[in-house]
């Protein structure tokens, strides 16, 4: 199944993927339904949106409210400035109207028509959404349901039906000369080809676009994760939300910096590099910043990390490489999602964290000039090693532990691509074994340790 590097990668909105950047979308959907439903220009009055499961539970936390009310203004989450947010949302406590374009004036009260349902999810996916459009007698004109399925993709019912039972063969058959839905196929593709991963990804990439097109996009992908570690390096102070987490970046960059210039370095000073790329970007995640879902907004920190070690501390490293390294991420992405899920209110941070680690230990392998089957072996160490991992955060904020979790998948990754340089690529689990064992761990775990914040951490530690 072919599913595109931008749509693993997508510049957005802290702080999820999922829960803000995933309803903006689903905000925009909706509002060009309605305008094209006969007579609806004329007879709506109000909006209200539910939020269904994990979107409610943790939807304060994740912004999931401001999220539906900045898409309900026209923002996008690729080019809304974050800086706009709090004015913008103001404008609207204060008018509690919606100017759309192609509609009539619509009242939308912030505090009543986002609804936070806190009952059972519904049935097809924890994050559902629920819009409900009224006349002026509170007469339902329309309603109609989304699901935020991760990674800031959403569908409708129907199409999440059909995706859920289209046959394997009806997801491969699509119009790229490299269709591959999973890892044994991406491996038996590339030998009958004689390419690489990202070789195959990009010709997919290129049937719809000219390469030079598809490799500036990539590289502006890359400067977007690249500017998010900068300003992450730089920034301090107190994280919103109410924990009083502080931001650490900043000053263990610093730290590093003074200890590389006065004594010859550890040698482990290499995760903490690992550690502090990593954490700059979950902090801005945190913060509502700029960053590029990796596969997911939760998960951002990995991805870039080890990109950034890449460029920084391996020699030989270059633009190049960087491209190589996103193309085989995004084609690992893509199978784990095709087959799994990347959201954690699905499968717990196994489909995120872990994913991004999988992601990552295979563009790093890639990169450094493993083969096809290295790249495999690197993906599955790396996942495998993330089964079962819960989604637990404390408040339903993406801070605790989530900021220092994407350091720790950072160092699986590089620790999974270095074991797998070391052999021939042969190994035990298939990759395809890992992401189908991910699935069923995921279906099996409890609810409450899928982005509920009804259990594991967040009811075991005091909030302060």
């Amino acid at each position: 199944m072919f599913i595109s590097v931008f749509d693993i990668f997508k510049i957005g909105i802290g702080p999820s993927s999922s829960h803000t950047v995933g309803p903006m979308v689903a905000v925009h959907r909706y509002l060009e339904r309605v305008r094209g439903l006969a007579g609806a220009q004329a007879r709506a009055a109000r909006l209200s949106v539910t939020l269904h499961g994990s979107l409610a539970f943790t939807g304060k936390g994740h912004a999931t409210d401001k999220a539906v009310c900045l898409g309900l203004l026209g923002a996008k989450p690729d080019t809304l400035d974050p800086d706009q947010i709090e004015p913008m949302l103001e404008t609207l406590q204060q008018a509690r109207k919606l100017s759309i374009p192609g509609l009539p004036e619509i009242g939308f009260d912030p505090d009543k028509d986002v609804i936070f349902d806190y009952g059972p999810p519904l049935p097809l996916h924890a994050n559902g959404m629920t819009f409900n459009l009224l006349d002026a007698s509170e007469t339902l004109i329309d309603t109609f349901i989304y699901f935020s399925i991760g990674g800031g993709f959403v569908v409708s019912e129907d199409e999440l039906r059909k995706t859920t039972n289209a046959p394997a063969n009806e997801l491969a058959a699509q119009p790229v000369p490299f269709p591959f839905s999973t890892a044994r196929e991406m491996l038996e593709m590339g030998r009958e080809a004689g390419l690489s991963i990202a070789e195959m990804k990009l010709q997919n990439e290129c049937c719809d676009s000219e390469r030079d097109d598809v490799e500036a996009r990539i590289d502006t992908l890359w400067a977007a994760m690249d500017a998010c570690i900068n300003r992450g390096i730089t920034q301090a102070g107190i994280l919103p939300g109410g924990l009083k987490v502080k931001r650490r970046a900043a000053d263990i960059y610093q730290q590093l910096i003074r200890e590389g210039r006065s004594n010859p370095p550890f040698e482990h000073s290499v995760v903490d590099w690992l550690g502090v790329y990593a954490m700059a970007v979950n902090e801005e995640n945190a913060a509502g910043g700029r960053v590029v879902t990796a596969p997911t907004n939760g998960a951002a920190g990995v991805i870039p990390a080890v990109t950034r070690y890449y460029l920084d501390h391996c020699p030989g490293a270059d633009q190049t490489g960087v491209r190589v390294f996103l193309l085989t991420a995004a084609a690992v992405g893509g199978i784990i999602k095709s087959n799994a899920s990347i959201s954690g209110a699905e499968v717990g941070c196994q489909g995120e964290v872990g994913s991004a680690s999988a992601m990552a230990a295979a563009g790093l392998c890639a990169a450094l000039g493993g083969t096809n089957e290295q790249v495999e072996n690197a993906a599955e160490i790396a996942l495998e090693h993330h089964l079962g991992m819960t989604c637990d955060p404390i408040a339903g904020l993406v801070q605790v532990p989530c900021i220092e979790r994407n350091a720790l998948g950072a160092v699986k990754a590089v620790t999974a691509t270095s074991l797998a340089l070391r052999g021939d690529g042969t190994h035990f689990v298939p990759l395809d074994g890992c992401i189908e064992t991910m699935r069923q761990t995921g279906m099996d775990m409890m609810e409450q340790y899928k982005e509920t914040s009804q259990g594991g951490l967040a009811v075991n530690i005091v909030e302060c």
